[in-house]
């Protein structure tokens, strides 16, 4: 018997990264998956995100694991849209019981600055705001919604950045602290019900995302075009442990203990996969 093993999952940016690896370590314990992704580029980010290909990926993935899997493209910004996608998977898989609202972008150096500030605004906070609220509706006691934060949440600015000159960076940041606190007080508000609530906040993780020009530039703002190689020594000055990242999985086996029965009575949490690193920048930086 799996560790979620009969139970529905609702997991936006479910086409590659870490929605991929939610959807497929979920399905390895059991449980179907409803997965949403935008699956088109945004125009203000500096880095392609995922394709429709890359979904496709993520349901043969599933697929292999022997569970359903209803995929549909849609952009977290646009509730409708979202209420669609879940009402098709609803339609085929009958029920939800864990909500895990993955879907985000990093926009740091976007162009232009402040729509690359709304647009990151719009998809990690509102759309993580969408996801859950389409939701909530469906879901009976012992569910469990899990919003994706990040280490970001816990500091301010990195000492080199001047303000006002990366919007699209701070709107990482500010999108990551608000919906860590919307999680908190939606934890209060759902326990009553036996309903949970928690925030995974992962360091530095080997995606796509982490691996981009904008995100080396973030870490190397002494080059013009830093390179992985150039970035990656800089890497690890984001955790107290001597490591450059963590892998996807490492965040999806925290989320599938928030999913499973095992956390039943674990609810409001801020639960940190950052090697230290809010050990190591909280008090330098608040």
């Amino acid at each position: 018997m799996g560790r979620v093993q009969g139970k529905v999952a609702f997991i936006t940016g479910a086409a590659r990264g870490q929605g991929r690896s939610h959807a497929v370590r979920f399905a390895e314990e059991g449980a179907d998956i409803i997965a949403v992704d935008l699956c088109r580029d945004v125009d203000s980010i500096k880095y392609p995100l995922a394709s429709p290909d890359d979904l496709k990926e993520t349901v043969r993935l599933v697929g292999a694991l022997g569970r359903k899997i209803v995929a549909v493209q849609a952009d977290v910004r646009e509730r409708d849209q979202v209420r669609t996608a879940l009402d098709q998977g609803l339609s085929q898989l009958g029920h939800v019981d864990i909500v895990v609202a993955q879907a985000g972008i990093a926009a740091m150096k976007g162009e232009p600055p402040l729509q690359a500030w709304t647009d990151v605004i719009d998809t990690n906070l509102i759309g993580t705001l969408n996801t859950i609220s389409v939701a909530l509706p469906h879901l009976a006691e012992g569910a469990s919604v899990i919003a994706t934060g990040s280490t970001a949440a816990y500091v301010n600015a990195l000492p080199y950045q001047q303000v006002g000159t990366d919007p699209g960076g701070m709107g990482y940041m500010v999108a990551k602290r608000m919906l860590s606190q919307y999680i908190h007080d939606l934890a209060r508000e759902l326990a009553p019900r036996k309903i949970r609530a928690n925030v995974v906040h992962p360091t530095n993780v080997d995606t796509d995302m982490l691996h981009s020009e904008p995100m080396y530039q973030a870490f190397r703002p002494d080059l013009e075009h830093p390179t992985r190689e150039d970035a990656q020594h800089a890497f690890p000055v984001q955790q107290a442990m001597p490591i450059p990242w963590v892998d996807p999985v490492d965040i999806s086996n925290a989320a599938l203990f928030l999913a499973s029965d095992e956390s039943r009575y674990v609810t409001g949490m801020q639960l940190r996969v950052d090697a230290g690193g809010y050990l190591k920048w909280y008090d330098f930086h608040l």
